[in-house]
């Protein structure tokens, strides 16, 4: 068995506007993973500003800000055996156009920067992004009926 992760994952605003929610938060929950936190909101500059702070002063950083900041997200921690690399896995390569079938991102993007989801590269970026998102609570410690059929000891 893998180790069990929490990682971040956003809904970005195309997603959003799309109405791809449903779509997507259900294929995380086809695959097993558990929904720890989730919430709807828009984030706001500052957040945007320390969530992307690594890319401060490259040319791309103000284009990441404005977009995530332009219209509504939806804001999750996903926990379950190794979160982090399954999600990035299902979520597929950041250009939609490498992304493998079935992904994601190949199966409703097109560019770069309307890419739909965003999800920690790391166990060390997941504790930092979570922390950043959910860092005043939201986090709910449960288990499912499920579990033991989708995740053995």
């Amino acid at each position: 068995m893998g180790t069990n992760e929490r990682t971040l994952v956003i809904l970005k605003p195309d997603a959003v506007q799309r109405g791809l929610v449903g779509e997507i938060v259900a294929r995380y929950e086809r695959r097993g993973l558990k929904i720890a936190a989730m919430k709807f909101e828009q984030v706001s500059r500052e957040t945007a500003e320390h969530h992307y702070g690594e890319h401060k002063g490259k040319p791309f950083y103000e284009g990441l800000v404005n977009y995530i900041t332009s219209a509504p997200s939806v804001l999750m921690v996903i926990e379950g055996p190794d979160a982090v690399g399954v999600v990035r896995k299902m979520n597929g390569a950041t250009k939609p156009a490498d992304a493998e079938p079935g992904t994601v991102r190949a199966d409703f993007g097109l560019t770069i920067g309307r890419n739909l989801v965003h999800a920690s590269d790391s166990g060390e970026s997941a504790t930092r992004e979570v922390g950043n998102f959910f860092g005043g609570g939201g986090i709910v410690e449960y288990t499912r009926a499920i579990d033991s059929w989708i995740i053995e000891d």
